[in-house]
């Protein structure tokens, strides 16, 4: 790194913090009660969610002091490892089967996501391919088709799983990356139709996505089946009111709604914190996106652009689709909050995507 450089993006720093604290605070809230009645530890799942978070910031700090360039070298293998975890963990006996999806890896307590890793894998390999002179992402057979190849591919193993939470965040993401690269919008048109007509079928081929769709469309319709977690979360969002019942005083979290302190952690902060709380955390994810951008369209080269935007884009996404399904604007689907929900994969690999982006803010002229 250059003697030169600026010191890391300070807003990116302080929303990233903030974050955090509100995240292991409302962990806590929302798992007390469950983990006192099934491990006799009200702190079982904060003390975990800590130690995941004091990890993931040590390696945020790492990676924030290396040369971004560094990347450019370990990109190929990397995605090439996700790939290969990607095999195993579908595998009977090897992968770890949880909540209906064969999804992880790991030995006793500790356990990994590959798909998490394979959504940065992605995002540094797209940066390094789409910023080659030689690599030409408007032409349809030597650029364009290749990238989208190489994501229906990843996408592909993920819904295996299955994990469409994960494989959404992923495949946006990389076409994200596709259009600030270069492609032309007839391209990316013929494939948004082909893709619709694909998530259709998905949708069709697994009868618990169809009741999901139904239960979006109108949860009373199965309050106790299919619709049962929407109503449920937004019981917990509606009494929030403007100021919320306080810390600690949600509802919901005793055993009414499923996964609190992960998928729906927003739905107990509203609760708790009211419109006040749940504004502040979409706040401080809206500076941390506009930051994101504000290094990516600073960057020296195409290949730190694209790290950037990447990595802006992967937590946007996923922020944007947890909080639209659980206030109830998208269909119910298995992702967590960044920053927020419980889960070592997760918060630990979002923290590191979070230390290439600061990494690469040194380079943004103040």
């Amino acid at each position: 790194m250059h003697s030169s450089l600026k010191n890391p993006d300070k807003l990116i720093v302080a929303a990233i913090f903030l974050l955090l604290i509100i995240g292991v605070a409302m962990v806590y809230s929302a798992s007390a009660a469950y983990a006192y009645h099934r491990f006799g530890d009200s702190f079982f799942f904060a003390k975990r969610q800590i130690l995941f978070a004091a990890l993931g910031v040590f390696c945020m700090f790492m990676i924030s002091r290396m040369d971004p360039d560094k990347f450019y070298f370990a990109a190929k293998p990397i995605l090439i490892g996700c790939f290969i975890l990607l095999l195993i963990v579908l595998i009977p006996g090897v992968g770890i089967l949880r909540n209906g999806a064969r999804s992880w890896l790991g030995i006793g307590a500790f356990s990994i996501q590959p798909s998490e890793f394979t959504k940065l894998g992605m995002i540094l390999f797209f940066a390094r391919w789409f910023s080659k002179k030689s690599f030409q992402i408007e032409k349809f057979q030597k650029g364009f088709m290749p990238g989208m190849l190489l994501l229906c591919s990843a996408f592909g193993l993920i819904m295996l799983q299955p994990d469409l939470g994960t494989g959404t965040v992923l495949m946006g993401t990389g076409l994200i990356l596709i259009f600030v690269a270069g492609a032309r919008l007839q391209h990316l048109g013929s494939f948004l139709m082909l893709g619709i007509a694909g998530f259709v079928g998905l949708v069709l081929a697994a009868p618990y996505r169809i009741q999901r769709i139904v239960a979006f469309l109108n949860p009373w319709e199965d309050p106790l089946g299919a619709g049962y977690h929407l109503i449920q979360s937004l019981f917990a969002i509606g009494p929030g009111g403007l100021l919320g019942l306080g810390i600690g005083m949600s509802r919901q979290k005793h055993l009414y709604l499923p996964e609190p302190h992960t998928d729906f952690i927003f739905s107990i902060l509203a609760e708790e914190l009211g419109f006040v709380g749940a504004a502040s955390v979409i706040l401080l994810f809206a500076i941390l996106i506009w930051r994101g951008y504000r290094v990516a369209m600073s960057m020296p080269n195409q290949f730190y652009s694209l790290m950037a935007a990447g990595v802006t884009s992967m937590i946007m996404i996923q922020a944007g689709i947890n909080i639209g399904v659980v206030s109830g604007a998208f269909p119910v689907t298995g992702i967590t909050l960044p920053f927020l929900s419980y889960g070592g994969s997760s918060l630990t690999l979002t923290l590191a995507a979070v230390g290439i982006l600061l990494s690469l803010s040194r380079f943004v002229k103040q």
